[in-house]
């Protein structure tokens, strides 16, 4: 029984951290306009994320703009692209998987050593796409301090770490803890499993020593 509890602690982990990741990826507040030193403070702050570029005035009004090409943007918003992509498809199938081998479901096989792999192979997903997303949101916040610090970068067009930049560290943690609590309760499970079937031995050998002693006294 507290196997299943942890199991379902590590799932909703992973599946919060999953959300996470879905949020970062379509959020536009990868980067913001920075207002540190002495830029002029203007009344439109500037956003820029992985798929758009957004521009809010002090009146409130927010006009955004998809990026038109996908060649033309910088080699590290294509990689981090894919990599959040790939970080939602998997965390996608890491979901069904992992509910089809945690042992509160009755989905799939019945046997306890399947469904064990099965949701080993749930929280393995679930750790890839954490990592992609940590990989993802970390190479974009380096680019982003790399250009910050850079001299040649004017005052007004530095830009500083966004809120979807804090969001996707998050989920990452999330989905990497949640799947790191699937594979070890599943790990703890099969131990359990071994440690039992060794102890059981020498009693299933006692038992046919005693019966053989009573149906053949000397």
């Amino acid at each position: 029984m507290a196997n299943s509890g942890f199991q379902l602690l590590g799932y909703f982990l992973a599946l919060g951290g999953w959300i996470g990741i879905i949020s970062t990826t379509v959020l536009p507040q990868w980067k913001q306009s920075s207002y540190a030193g002495d830029a002029i403070i203007m009344a439109v702050g500037l956003y820029e994320g992985l798929w758009m570029s957004c521009a809010s005035q002090s009146t409130g009004q927010v006009q955004c703009k998809i990026f038109d090409s996908l060649l033309s943007l910088d080699i590290h918003i294509q990689t981090c692209r894919a990599l959040m992509v790939i970080s939602v498809l998997m965390g996608f199938i890491g979901i069904i998987v992992s509910v089809v081998g945690m042992k509160c479901t009755r989905v799939g096989d019945n046997n306890p050593a399947t469904k064990g792999k099965i949701a080993v192979a749930g929280g393995g997903l679930f750790l890839l796409a954490g990592l992609c997303t940590l990989v993802s949101v970390s190479w974009y916040a380096t680019q982003v301090s790399v250009h910050f610090f850079d001299p040649n970068t004017p005052l007004n067009a530095r830009y500083e770490f966004g809120s979807a930049l804090f969001i996707g560290w998050a989920a990452a943690c999330l989905t990497i803890l949640g799947g790191s609590f699937l594979c070890c309760s599943c790990a703890n499970e099969a131990r359990g499993g071994q440690q039992y079937y060794r102890q059981s031995q020498p009693s299933t050998a006692r038992e046919a020593e005693l019966l053989s002693e009573t149906s053949f006294p000397d």
